[in-house]
């Protein structure tokens, strides 16, 4: 018997290849109908058959594209309309955005063969993608996830891109970042003054002067790396001093695999996170004899690692073949450099040479670093690869709320019903340029995920920027935490614990509930508050 049905997906559905998976879904099972992106997540309306209707949500559920991730499916019987196909529909903009944004993903394998295949014609290209890969958050303006609200919209497709974004059967098929050599954005190398530096191809220029010494800044997907060779001593102490950074280790890009196991001890579990999509830094105990210069990580007996995840950084580490030190774009304690402007002010004087392109990167997004322990993942700081995908709560957000964090390697965080939309890593806020990606990155998740927030929660200490900026906000209600029970209701949040817990927190000085400076805690506590005063 034929039946029409509704069907409406939440969750990260936009910018995963959701829409044409569906679409190719319908054409299996022999459905006509729509479907369509809006502000809430995924709409479409499915006509058929009652038992291919039954397999394709089956399917929709079983088969989904791995970056996605479904929170909610609901469906409901409509009239039959009568489609002759299957289609896919603009974007219905009319409601307030509540759809979840996916975060950057790393160059896939099929977009890795052709951008090193000579007879494709993305064959070196830098910025190939497909709906399985490529930026999303760092480019994305507002919802839902369409060309037109990215900084991609300042290039128009050629005949050939048009034609694979239009054709279902494509791996392009609505891939909001596409382009190629004939129309998307370019790579340039320039001096520090901004003027471009005259040469053939500007990567295999670029990684010349990496391999001769020279210090570069390149920018990637979320903001500017400062590259050097790992293995040259001089090259690194000149880094360490133009960052003023005495004894921080920096983090290294490995070209493969096999070069990362020459580096480091590194377990299957702690392979598995450096190739996935999502490419973080990994820290793994250093091999006694690692071909990298002791500056790199002075004192220190771990290196961190990460392996290309953007087509420009893997046409450079296969130019250079070796280790480069691969660090944040910043001074000390500052933001990293994402805007082009701001990286020739700030990075100019410090390089020999800027490697930059014309993709407006809207968000700044540093890279992530986690560490496996006894087989399991542990994330030190979460950004790029994870922003802003939300964390799941055990409970419900009673009201809207903004945890603004503390001073030191501040996150903010906006919550939602059961979502815990946790930023990007902002840094220290004892500067003003951090303060000011601060109060940035707040405005932009609000209006992605159109939160206005009705309380905030700040940390008790009244001179952290992060509390003055609660309590001069517009909010209808302000609450503080002592930071050592932030910590401990931070973990108990992400493990689900509900129930009393004895908590340890061990990361330093924090404001006491009696206006002193506490160090490290043992609290006895629940969500709410701590109920005993600190054990040490």
């Amino acid at each position: 018997m034929r039946q029409r049905r509704r069907l409406q997906v939440t969750g990260i559905v936009q910018g995963v290849g959701f829409r044409p998976f569906v679409w190719r879904l319908a054409h299996r099972f022999r459905l006509t109908g729509f479907v369509l992106n809006t502000p809430q997540g995924v709409i479409m309306e499915v006509e058929g058959d009652g038992k291919a209707l039954e397999a394709f949500q089956h399917a929709l559920l079983a088969e989904a594209p791995p970056l996605s991730v479904i929170e909610h499916l609901t469906w409901e019987a409509v009239p039959l309309n009568g489609d002759r196909e299957f289609r896919i529909l603009e974007s219905d903009l009319r409601a307030q955005p509540t759809a979840l944004v996916s975060p950057d993903v790393a160059t896939c394998s099929d977009c890795l063969r052709e951008l090193f295949d000579p007879s494709d014609r993305r064959y070196r290209y830098p910025f190939l993608n497909c709906t399985n890969c490529g930026p999303r958050f760092t480019i994305i303006i507002s919802v839902p996830y369409d060309r037109e609200r990215t900084t991609m919209a300042a290039f128009a497709m050629c005949p050939e891109c048009a034609r694979e974004y239009h054709d279902p059967s494509d791996r392009r098929f609505h891939a909001q970042p596409i382009a190629c050599p004939r129309c998307g954005p370019q790579v340039r190398l320039v001096d520090p003054s901004g003027q471009t530096i005259p040469c053939d191809d500007p990567i295999k220029e670029a990684a010349r002067r990496l391999l001769s010494g020279q210090l570069l800044a390149v920018k990637g997907l979320g903001g500017y790396h400062l590259a050097c060779d790992a293995a040259n001593e001089e090259v690194v102490r000149r880094l360490r001093e133009s960052k003023h950074r005495e004894f921080k280790p920096f983090a290294l890009m490995v070209p493969d695999v096999a070069t990362a196991h020459q580096l480091v001890f590194l377990t299957p579990e702690a392979e598995r996170e450096l190739t996935s999509w999502r490419r973080p830094i990994v820290l793994a105990r250093r091999r006694p004899d690692a071909p990298v210069a002791e500056g790199v990580a002075p004192h220190h007996r771990d290196l961190g690692l990460m392996l290309p995840y953007s087509p420009l950084h893997h046409l450079l580490l296969s130019e250079v073949r070796r280790p480069l030190v691969m660090t944040s774009g910043n001074l000390s304690d500052e933001p990293i450099a994402y805007k082009d402007d701001d990286a020739l002010q700030r990075l100019g004087p410090m390089v020999d040479a800027l490697l930059t392109h014309n993709r407006e990167i809207h968000i700044r997004c540093d890279d992530s670093v986690l560490r496996v322990v006894r087989g399991r993942t542990v994330i030190i700081r979460r950004s790029r690869g994870y922003a802003p995908q939300p964390l799941f709560l055990p409970f419900e957000a009673p009201v809207p709320l903004l945890a603004v964090g503390a001073m030191l390697k501040n996150t903010f965080a906006l919550c939602r019903d059961r979502f815990a939309f946790v930023s990007h890593h902002i840094g220290d806020l004892d500067n003003y340029a951090a303060y000011r990606a601060f109060m940035e990155g707040i405005e932009h998740f609000k209006g992605l995920f159109a939160l206005q927030p009705e309380v905030v929660v700040h940390d008790l200490h009244p001179d952290y920027p992060s509390t003055r900026y609660a309590l001069e906000g517009n909010f209808v209600e302000r609450y503080g935490v002592q930071h050592h029970h932030a910590h401990v209701a931070a973990v108990m949040a992400e493990y689900g614990l509900l129930e009393p817990v004895i908590g340890i927190a061990y990361d330093g000085t924090g404001y006491g509930t009696d206006g002193t400076i506490w160090g490290g805690e043992i609290l006895l506590a629940t969500f709410t508050r701590p109920l005993n005063e600190p054990l040490t």
